[in-house]
């Protein structure tokens, strides 16, 4: 009888040593997310193997996954300590060792095994680990299965049996990076910076990129779990600056930044200027919508609105939804929908046939952005950003808000705007032309100046972007506005970044 997590043991103690610890809060929306030792311990982390092997077999799924971890200190142990509960729930687990998470998702299609569990604290600070699941390729779990793994884990409602195998694929990734290159090098020369912040896809992305024929100028690609100079995340200011630097010194066409699990891509132009993953994600709709007539595109809440006002987009006839943010919800609505793709202002870009297989993949975004440019002609890529209708938009802001208040703070929001636009008030000085709540609350005035608060899947913040057509200072009006609101909370602390 394997015993019940607990919420919280202490460290150096007996009971820690002998019993699982699962804080409740670490089942996030669409994956999960601890503070490694804090919140969960590696008996807490076999019971997570054992309650995912259970559900499973609920499912009616083979039991049978791939199973790999990214380039953290613990994650190694994190990744065994899994295995062995898939494995005392019966599972067969397919182990292609060190990957970036898009490599786990390949393993799915090239293995033929229909789950997954990527050991991973994506782009999160050290001290934090995860596993993103699935069941049902292309797709990753969403809440329903989240919380059903809850309750099993929580409740110690495991099957247990002896049917459990184990085979490790001995340099699996040689077969990701040989399908990410089984196609034509690019004819036109790019000269581009590939950082990756001494992350997992430092082992990976520069020789893809390579042997598609890009000159590669590699920053921070040395793997080093310490992060010795700034967290992996290409939404991070910090980390844009560093590739703006490399770009104007070596005088490059493109720099791509991966994130700490390669599954996003962020891009600066060739002038050193950052470009967020929306107006990426416009100016490939742009590109691909060219090609492929009357394409179809979703784009989650946070993203810029140019994806239903840009001439070109309309011209090309173009059809974009807004989505739930988060990987999981934006996956399953680009399959359930057959779109072309689907765009997070995260970075997280998903490419249904023929270009990818409808899994984000950092490496895929990274190809189509250069078979973008190569398809451009003479064109730079700032020619390309500049060439879209203009817009002062903001980076994604997080002011810090515990995992037990943020969503009931979120609801609390919703609730001000929608009594707001009920009785005609004014935000930042101009009527209410329209209200998205579909995930958290994302209000546009009636000049197309729009802010979104939301609550963070993975982490204890909430999200705030902003975003105007009219002018900087528009852009700011509208931080403002739904920064007073958040204001009136105690529980909203500092933000890791503001405009």
């Amino acid at each position: 009888m394997f015993p019940k997590p607990k919420a919280e043991l202490k460290p150096n103690t007996y009971a820690y040593e002998s019993e699982p610890m699962v804080k409740a809060t670490g089942f996030r929306e669409y994956d999960a997310r601890w503070l490694f030792g804090k919140e969960i311990n590696l008996m807490g982390i076999q019971a997570l193997g054992m309650g995912l092997g259970t559900m499973i077999g609920e499912m009616g799924v083979k039991q049978e996954i791939v199973v790999g971890h990214d380039f953290r200190g613990y994650s190694a142990s994190i990744k065994y300590a899994l295995i062995s509960g898939l494995l005392a729930a019966g599972c067969k687990v397919h182990d292609i060792g060190l990957a970036v998470t898009p490599m786990a998702y390949f393993a799915q299609f090239d293995l033929d095994v229909p789950c997954v569990a990527m050991v991973t604290a994506s782009h999160n600070d050290n001290g934090w680990t995860g596993v993103k699941m699935g069941a049902n390729r292309p797709l990753t779990f969403g809440p329903d299965e989240m919380t059903r793994l809850k309750e099993i884990v929580l409740g110690a409602a495991f099957k247990l049996k002896p049917a459990g195998g184990y085979q490790f694929h001995e340099n699996f990734p040689a077969r990701y990076i040989a399908d990410l290159t089984n196609r034509k090098p690019f004819a036109r020369r790019i000269r581009a910076v590939v950082a990756c912040g001494n992350g997992t896809a430092g082992a990976f992305a520069p020789q893809v990129l390579e042997k598609l024929g890009i000159d590669v100028i590699p920053l921070d690609t040395e793997l080093d779990h310490t992060f010795p100079k700034y967290n992996p995340n290409p939404e991070d200011m910090e980390m844009l600056h560093a590739i703006r630097d490399a770009v104007l010194a070596n005088k490059a066409d493109v720099g791509l930044g991966f994130d700490g699990d390669g599954d996003r891509c962020g891009v600066v132009d060739d002038t050193g200027e950052e470009i967020f993953a929306d107006k990426v994600g416009v100016m490939l709709a742009r590109d691909m919508s060219a090609v492929h007539k009357n394409a179809q595109f979703v784009v989650d809440v946070k993203s810029t609105g140019l994806f239903v006002t840009d001439p070109v987009l309309q011209k090309q006839g173009v059809n974009a939804t807004y989505w739930k943010t988060g990987h999981s919800y934006m996956k399953r609505r680009t399959h359930e929908l057959g779109a072309l793709a689907g765009f997070e202002k995260s970075g997280h870009f998903f490419f249904n046939p023929p270009v990818g297989r409808g899994y984000d993949d950092g490496l895929v975004s990274a190809i189509a952005i250069c078979e973008m440019l190569q398809r451009a002609g003479n064109r730079k890529m700032s020619d390309l950003k500049n060439a879209l209708p203009k817009t002062w938009s903001s980076p994604t802001m997080s002011p810090h808000c515990a995992d037990e208040a943020k969503y009931g703070i979120v609801a609390d929001v919703v609730k001000h705007f929608e009594a707001a636009q009920a009785k005609g008030e004014k935000v930042a000085g101009q009527p209410i032309r329209d209200l998205v709540t579909v995930n958290g609350v994302r209000v546009t005035c009636e000049d197309g100046s729009w802010g979104l608060v939301r609550a963070s899947s993975n982490k204890p913040e909430l999200v705030v972007v902003v975003e105007s057509p009219v002018s900087e200072q528009r852009m700011r009006d509208m931080f403002e506005a739904m920064d007073a609101v958040l204001r009136t909370h105690p529980e909203v602390g500092e933000y890791n970044q503001k405009i």
